[in-house]
């Protein structure tokens, strides 16, 4: 514990920083689809990343707690849940990912998120139960039909691992840049983080309702082909800059 405190505030020193993040109970849902799925949500000149042939699309799960900006002396006394819908990209040859919506139940959050930060955050209706290693999530964004929605249920079913290079689960979580376009921006954002390594879990589990992606007319299948489960890190966000 005192080694990842020294390396977490090593990073602060040497680097620009404007906010920290607890990440907690986060699920990796992950699906293969042909590259040409994903590249209309990708805007030029990001590549869109592949791993065995095939792009990849994740709706990340979790609950986020002390989220402090740097500058503000208290964290913010609110936790809230979140359902990231992204992919992965290229930038130079440098693999990141790609923000193509977030949602979560904080309205405060979202506006700050949307208006200082440029990431294409949605307010919606999130419920997040935890009994033992079962958990449940369900998610309705508030906007007019068709709303997205998504609800499962998941459990965990093996002890932690830390992906090992060349690994699809190190391939999917072991990226540390993200890149957005928020609807009506001719701009795409980057923004650089930093936490300690994954440490997954295997999950499995079952999605009832899943129209994510409906206003991209994509209907991705019930299964996942990849379900992992991490416990959780605390993550330093940098700075937003223009990309193009």
């Amino acid at each position: 514990m005192h080694e990842q405190v020294a390396r977490i505030q090593q990073w602060k020193a040497q680097h620009r920083w404007t906010m920290t993040q607890k990440w907690e109970h986060l699920f990796f849902l992950h699906w293969m689809v042909p590259r040409d799925v994903v590249r209309p949500l990708v805007p030029e000149p990001l590549e869109v990343d592949t791993f065995g042939g095939k792009a990849w699309i994740g709706i990340i799960l979790f609950k986020m707690h002390h989220f402090k900006l740097r500058y503000i002396p208290m964290p913010y006394p609110f936790s809230f849940s979140e359902i990231n819908l992204r992919t992965y990209v290229r930038a130079n040859g440098y693999p990141a990912i790609f923000f193509v919506t977030l949602d979560a139940a904080d309205p405060w959050v979202v506006h700050v998120a949307k208006r200082w930060y440029r990431l294409p955050y949605y307010q919606a209706d999130i419920h997040f139960k935890h009994e033992g290693d079962t958990f449940q999530f369900h998610s309705r964004r508030r906007k007019r039909e068709p709303v997205e929605r998504f609800r499962g249920e998941f459990t965990t079913v093996s002890s932690g691992f830390p992906p090992s290079q060349g690994t699809v689960e190190h391939w999917l979580t072991e990226r540390y840049t993200f890149f957005s376009q928020p609807s009506g921006h001719r701009h795409i954002y980057r923004g650089d983080i930093y936490h300690e390594p994954w440490t997954l879990q295997t999950a499995r589990g079952r999605i009832d309702v899943n129209t994510m992606l409906q206003s991209y007319d994509i209907a991705l299948p019930r299964s996942p082909d990849s379900v992992h489960y991490a416990k959780g890190v605390e993550a330093i966000i940098g700075p937003l800059r223009t990309f193009t």
